[in-house]
């Protein structure tokens, strides 16, 4: 651990705001370096302009693509696009907006020129394509320019399709691999138009007070209303700041913005784990500031820079761990959604915790597990089959009131006010609500880490078959299962093995030279302990084959 972990960032920290946006502008990206092309992960491409990672030529190529993307797909709608705080958000986004108006796209910018979270864009296309046939031509999709919680110095760009969440790898290949290809050919098939034109060409949409005025299909807003829940909500100098100042205003709730301050370079944060500047609103580090203030509030929240993420603090408890909270939300909503499907599943990714298939069997309710990437609970949330999906990295979507979809993106923004309602109609906060599920259930241990491995390695890991482990049992335990497919579908990329009591997953990380192995044990933190060094020899073993 970095020693200045949870402290605040003093100025050597901070990232040189002029020289990232020279770089973007300056520097071009070589078409045979892969460290320097167009590449989506399961968040869209990610990078910083001082690498040569995401630059002008990236954006302009990859927005090219997108637009020849949707024209195959019959897709002649409006498209909505969002930005988030990063320095490099606003730059991508003009760039952005000049190739689509030359490509005649009638895109949707924010009405008040402001930021935009990443679940507002996905309400936006959910609201505009509810009704339209899946073949209609005026569907909407979206553009959201944001590298997520990434730090001050990176850049990211997500393309959501008309179901309105990430697009899954069919789109994405083809969009990298086309943008590629316009990088090579030093960007002659890219139509742009000049900035002003571009920006006097957009249309203008009211994604604020559109999603704010929404939210009570949602949430129960009247409870946390009628029972006087005092609010903390920590934008992390992101995309949700003037949301929540709205939120507050519009519904009446005694609800403050525990620092409203927007800052490309975020001198105000606290340094993460490792050092850096991170706006990760499930790491204590992060979210030491808000930390210091929690007995101020009955319920304290923080979100990420794009607001898909959320952070829970309590006065008794502090932060909570992101399984916890889902586990404790699941208990929770299945309860006080009447009119949700009876059939509804509930679904988590195969690295979260064990403790929701606890929760989801003694709730007599079907588990689906996916791969990591929310894009696997898409169709489920569209259809009400899935009445609530959910990451470990603490991004999470549920349906309305009614049972239809709300949003097929992560939404930090309902997952915070989600807490606030379980206190007003349980009067028990939700860290609360999870001790009781401890008793009920067991402790859950749960940790995760990384590895080194190289990019030969990391392939092998994402090909690896379940026969290649031929070890039988696990930190002293059988093993009963060693999957690399989700038990709903979908391969792993990489490996997850199982006993009665614990588990691991390892996968490849998609931008760093390191693997990641998840890890949990209900035997005890020792037990834990003995599951990770396992699970590293056992990868380390096959990998070395």
């Amino acid at each position: 651990m970095h020693p200045r972990a949870g402290q605040k960032a003093l100025e050597e920290d901070l990232v040189d705001v002029d020289a990232l946006l020279d770089a973007y502008y300056d520097n071009h990206p070589d078409p045979g370096n892969p460290d320097q092309a167009v590449a989506f992960g399961t968040s869209g491409h990610r990078g910083s302009s001082l690498d040569v990672a995401f630059n002008e030529d990236h954006i302009a190529a990859t927005t090219q693509a997108i637009v020849e993307y949707r024209a195959g797909q019959g897709i002649k709608g409006p498209l909505f696009i969002g930005r988030d705080t990063h320095a490099l958000s606003r730059p991508a986004f003009d760039t952005a907006l000049e190739v689509l108006a030359a490509n005649d796209i009638a895109v949707q910018v924010d009405s008040l020129d402001g930021y935009t979270p990443t679940p507002a864009v996905s309400h936006a296309i959910i609201v505009h394509n509810r009704g339209r046939a899946a073949n209609d031509p005026g569907r909407a999709d979206g553009i959201v320019v944001t590298p997520s919680h990434n730090p001050p110095r990176d850049g990211g760009f997500k393309y959501n399709p008309p179901h309105g969440g990430p697009a899954d790898t069919d789109a994405t290949s083809w969009i990298a691999d086309r943008a590629n290809a316009l990088l090579a050919e030093g960007l002659r098939g890219v139509r742009r138009h000049g900035r002003q034109k571009a920006l006097q060409d957009a249309d203008r949409y009211d994604y604020l007070h559109t999603y704010v005025q929404d939210l009570p299909s949602v949430v129960d807003i009247e409870a946390i209303r009628r029972a006087g829940v005092r609010i903390g909500a920590d934008p992390l100098g992101g995309a949700s700041v003037d949301y929540w100042a709205e939120i507050g205003e519009m519904h009446d709730l005694d609800l403050t913005v525990v620092n409203p301050e927007v800052d490309p370079r975020w001198s105000f944060m606290t340094l993460d784990r490792d050092g850096k500047i991170r706006m990760d609103c499930s790491s204590p580090w992060a979210m030491a500031s808000l930390l210091e203030k929690r007995d101020e509030y009955d319920i304290a929240t923080g979100n990420d820079a794009d607001s898909d993420r959320h952070g829970i603090v309590t006065p008794d408890a502090g932060l909570m761990n992101p399984n916890h909270y889902l586990a404790t939300a699941i208990r929770y909503l299945f309860a006080h959604r009447p009119h949700w499907p009876s059939t509804a599943k509930v679904g988590k990714t195969l690295v979260s915790s064990s403790l929701i298939d606890r929760v989801v069997a003694s709730l007599g309710r079907e588990l689906y597990e996916v791969p990591v990437g929310f894009k696997w609970f898409v169709p489920g949330l569209i259809d009400s089959s899935v009445g609530f999906g959910g990451e470990e990295s603490a991004g999470a979507s549920f349906l309305r009131h009614d049972g239809s979809v709300w949003t097929t993106d992560k939404d930090g923004i309902i997952l915070a006010l989600l807490a606030s309602e379980i206190l007003a109609v349980t009067g028990r906060s939700p860290s609360t609500l999870h001790a009781e599920l401890v008793e009920e259930f067991g402790t859950s241990f749960y940790a995760r880490t990384d590895a080194p491995a190289n990019r030969e390695q990391k392939a092998k890991l994402k090909a690896l078959s379940a026969d290649q482990v031929s070890a039988t049992e696990l930190a002293g335990e059988p093993i009963v299962s060693a999957i690399t497919e989700a038990p709903a579908g979908g391969a792993i990329g990489g490996l997850k093995v199982s006993t009665e009591s614990a588990w691991f997953a390892a996968r490849p990380s998609g931008t760093e030279d390191i693997y990641k192995i998840y890890a949990e044990s209900f035997q005890g933190e020792e037990h834990l302990g003995q599951v990770q060094d396992a699970a590293k020899a056992l990868v380390d073993e096959v990998l070395a084959d």
